[in-house]
């Protein structure tokens, strides 16, 4: 894949070739090798160990780590791209590659070298995933609001709070833990980063939580019970934690937007054949005018969220300065078609779309989180009103 770097000037329409080979392949293992297990994923609520091998084996699992590491370099669009086909397939698999971007690139964007090589290495050679840990109890789209502590002691610091929502947790090895260190200061220098591993003493794990959606994607509590962390585990400097925290949403919400993408085509390509077969009134039903509409109004919705989209991911990679309100828009316009395409699905399929025998119940359930984790909507219309009015 380090075919797929820094290609940041590309015409969102006509993608280079690389780009489109790299989908095929991403495609061809997703409908092999991760399709034919999303309903049992999602039946059981199990973590997709098949996804996470093929993923791994393929190198698709973290493709975002440089190869300095001994990643494979991708850059953002093509991260884009592999998540978006596996989600087409599997909403809760395309967590895997989306989530330890998002738990490693606040590494990648303020760790210390040496923190870098051994965590970044370790997740390139398939030795754990990354999880991020920013959300509390009391501290949801209020990230600043946080309580979690963080004390140094001689050279180490001691962790001590509760983290919820947090993606993986439990499978994950490798944790990004936002803390307070100076609680005057807080989100104006008083909140660090640091990383945390799973066997740590005192970290433990909460129940499972029983999801709408992604059910195959353990969302947990992770508890800090004292947790001794070497210093050498801060990333970055101490008190940079919340900007870091920040810069890397601005860079993940496009991750977000690129599930809520794979989800929407799959449920139209879905729907689209499943119109040719169906027959009513002694007619295929793709001949009815008005369902006809439905597909077309989907397809255009799904195709102007995919331009802004890779947009975004090109902005990602360039560092653009307007970065935050791209993400922020990409992320919040696809998950609402994704959301509107995926109930428009279910509808195409009358009774059959609503039972679990069709994909297109689970798509839609699915398809609800994007508009939420990652800062809601609502907090991505703020975000998008203050960069224009500022």
């Amino acid at each position: 894949m380090a075919g797929y770097q820094g290609n940041s000037d590309f015409d969102a329409c006509t993608l280079p070739k690389d780009y489109e080979d790299l989908r095929q392949s991403v495609r061809s293992l997703a409908e092999e090798q991760i399709a034919p297990h999303a309903h049992d994923v999602d039946e059981q609520g199990r973590f997709p160990k098949e996804a996470l091998d093929a993923l791994r084996q393929a190198g698709f699992d973290a493709p975002h780590v440089p190869e300095e590491y001994g990643g494979q370099g991708a850059d953002a669009l093509a991260t884009v791209i592999i998540v978006e086909e596996v989600a087409r397939v599997c909403m809760s698999s395309s967590l895997i590659p989306g989530v330890n971007k998002l738990g490693s690139l606040p590494l990648i964007l303020s760790g210390s070298e040496e923190l870098k090589s051994k965590y970044l290495t370790k997740l390139a050679n398939g030795e754990g995933m990354f999880s991020y840990c920013l959300s509390e109890p009391e501290a949801g789209s209020d990230a600043g609001g946080m309580k979690t502590r963080a004390v140094a002691d001689g050279d180490h610091w001691v962790l001590n709070g509760t983290k919820c929502w947090i993606t993986n947790a439990g499978e994950s090895e490798f944790y990004t833990v936002f803390a307070v260190t100076d609680p005057e200061k807080r989100t104006r220098g008083g909140i660090s980063a640091f990383v945390v591993e799973k066997n740590d003493s005192g970290v433990s794990f909460g129940a499972p939580e029983r999801k709408l959606g992604i059910k195959g994607s353990p969302t947990r509590t992770v508890n800090f019970d004292n947790v001794r962390i070497p210093a050498d585990r801060m990333i970055g400097e101490v008190g940079t934690g919340f900007t870091t925290a920040m810069r890397t949403l601005d860079h993940t919400r496009i991750t977000i937007g690129a599930q809520a993408l794979g989800v929407a085509q799959g449920a139209l390509d879905f729907a689209v054949e499943y119109m040719k077969e169906r027959k009513q009134f002694g007619k295929a039903i793709a001949e009815f005018q008005g369902l006809q509409f439905m597909v077309a109004d989907m397809a255009m919705q799904i195709e102007a969220a995919r331009q802004l989209v890779y947009a975004a991911a090109a902005k990602s990679e360039r560092e653009d300065k307007d970065l935050t309100y791209f993400g922020a828009a990409a992320k919040a316009y696809a998950s609402d078609v994704a959301m509107k395409v995926t109930t428009d699905a279910v509808q195409l399929l009358g009774g059959y779309g609503y039972v679990k025998d069709y994909p297109v119940e689970r798509m839609m359930r699915d398809a609800k989180i994007t508009q939420i984790y990652e800062g809601t909507n609502q907090v991505q219309r703020i975000v998008i009103a203050r960069s224009l009015l500022k």
